[in-house]
Order: structure tokens, then C-alpha cells, then sequence
């Protein structure tokens, strides 16, 4: 066989050099658009102000990808654009899923929103899609950066253990029906997240519950500070928008950081989970093929 000529080495370098070099440029941009939406939002200027969670979490995805690829050499938004296309509208469906508990629940409400009806659903659909990239993206920068190693093939639940968690998520997703009251909110916030999980496992993909519950206990943490870190985010630039939620929450709900009531910010561990294991169950559904199992 013939050894590659040193030139052939040299442009292979050069190659992986600039993968990994310097932040590439819809990175840069990304970081651009955060300043920009601060310093703006600052001076007053309204349509950011009113659009500003979402061009936020904009200029978010697009710096910690280009974080990503300059770390790895790769990343899903760079590599992968259709992937990240159907894990945005995969996030759209996914949070319509709460939006119709909340119906029932009502722990959140909406103000600022534009009259205009097509622009308000293209707002909606905009922020909504946003939801379940920065979560996964975050998680897959803080996994480059912690100590140690997930396990390589996805480990499988007992049996008893894997009917009784899909058993309580299924339980945990009917009882609002039954009882519709904002005291069921911690209910819809893991149940998907106990009916999916395992379920996906058992199909053989990734699954964080599997993980975690034989004793591989690294990946679990970092999804939870991954949702903490986009939560509190979440809620920082909610508070100073002028459209945005406002919250319901029975659990000490007058103690409040931001606008959420200082025990709903452990919602967001197990949602960080549970939209993970929404966009895994529902793109085996979809007939394209996966040339990336994104974190799987």
C-alpha cells in the first residue's frame, strides 16, 4: 500500500485545522446578534423588545454550534442542517404538546403578543422552535468539556423496572384529564420523560433513563444542568421582554426569580430529558434517513 505523500498529509492538516481553528463565521454571527439584541433592547428599540427571547436563543444555537464544530471538528448545524431542520420542527410539535396540557393546567399565560394573527403564530413558531436545540446543544457542549465517558452501546432497563416507569409516565400524562388543576403540573413535566425514555431504549436508541438506572450515572447530571442553564436563560431574557409568559405555580409561587417562581426552575432538569426523548421517539416516525443519531 502506498504511504500518502507529505502533501496529501499537509492539506488533511490543513483541512482539520480549520475545523478546529478559529470560531467559525455564523458562530461569530450568532454572538453578534446577542450583543446586538442586548444593546438594542437597551435603547428601547420595541420590535426587539418584543421579539427578544427568540432572537436571543437565535443568536444562541448559532454560537454554541459554531462552538461546537470549532471543538469537535463537526457539529449538526454545520454538518447536519436537515437533521437540525426536523429537530426544530420536531421542538414545535413537542412544545404544542404543552401548550395543550396548559389549557387544562393553565400555569402560564401570554402578554405582549402581537394582534395580528399570522405574525403572533409565526412568533409561536419561531420561539417554539428554538426550545429543544438550545437545550440539546448545550448539553453536547458541556459533555466536550466535563471529565469522562458515556457508555458506547445503550444499556437495557430490567424488565420490571422498564414496564413500571412507562406505567407511571402514562399515568403521569392522564391524570391532568382527570384532574385538571395546576397542582398536576409536575406530573406533565416527567411523564413523557418516563413513557419515552425507556421505550426508546428499548428500540435501541440512546436513552438517558437506561443510563442512568444501570449505573452509568455521567449523562444524567449534565442533561439536568444543561436544562438548568437554558432555564435560567429562558427566564432572564423572558423578564425583559415585552412579550412574554407569565407563571401559575402553586409551590411557593410568590418567591420568584425572574418571573418563575423560585421551585419551578426544577421543571427544566427533567424537561431537558424529556425533549430529548420526544425528538428521538418521534424521528424514528419520520421515513428520512438519519445520517447522524444526534447524541444517540
Amino acid at each position: 500500500m502506498n504511504e500518502p505523500s507529505h502533501e496529501s498529509k499537509n492539506v488533511t492538516a490543513t483541512r482539520q485545522g480549520s475545523k478546529r481553528g478559529l470560531l467559525p463565521v455564523y458562530g461569530l454571527v450568532g454572538a453578534a446578534v446577542m450583543i446586538a439584541g442586548e444593546v438594542l433592547l437597551l435603547r428601547g428599540v420595541a420590535w426587539v423588545a418584543q421579539w427578544f427571547t427568540p432572537i436571543m436563543w437565535t443568536g444562541y444555537i448559532l454560537l454554541i454550534d459554531g462552538i461546537i464544530r470549532r471543538r469537535k471538528g463537526t457539529s449538526l448545524l454545520s454538518d447536519h442542517p436537515l437533521e437540525f431542520f426536523l429537530l426544530a420542527i420536531i421542538s414545535i410539535g413537542s412544545w404544542a404538546v404543552f401548550e395543550g396540557y396548559n389549557v387544562l393546567l393553565k400555569n402560564w399565560t401570554y402578554i405582549g403578543l402581537p394582534e395580528n394573527m399570522v405574525v403572533r403564530y409565526a412568533g409561536y413558531a419561531w420561539s417554539f422552535a428554538t426550545i429543544t436545540p438550545v437545550m440539546l446543544l448545550t448539553y453536547e457542549l458541556l459533555d466536550t468539556l466535563l471529565p469522562g465517558k458515556n457508555p458506547t452501546t445503550s444499556p437495557r432497563l430490567p424488565s420490571g423496572v422498564f414496564y413500571g416507569f412507562v406505567i407511571f409516565g402514562a399515568a403521569g400524562m392522564v391524570a391532568p384529564f382527570i384532574w385538571p388543576s395546576t397542582y398536576m403540573a409536575p406530573l406533565v413535566w416527567v411523564g413523557l420523560t418516563f413513557l419515552l425514555d425507556p421505550i426508546n431504549g428499548r428500540l435501541g436508541e440512546r436513552s438517558f433513563l437506561s443510563e442512568f438506572f444501570t449505573g452509568h450515572f455521567r449523562s444524567m447530571p449534565i442533561m439536568f444542568l444543561a436544562g438548568l442553564i437554558c432555564g435560567i436563560l429562558w427566564e432572564l431574557w423572558n423578564f425583559w421582554a415585552t412579550t412574554k409568559w407569565q407563571y401559575d405555580v402553586p409551590y411557593v409561587g410568590h418567591i420568584k426569580i425572574f418571573e418563575m417562581p423560585v421551585f419551578g426552575f426544577l421543571g427544566f432538569l427533567p424537561f431537558a430529558v424529556e425533549s430529548y426523548a420526544m425528538y428521538v421517539f418521534v424521528r424514528r416516525l419520520i421515513p428520512l434517513k438519519r445520517r447522524v443519531r444526534y447524541l444517540g
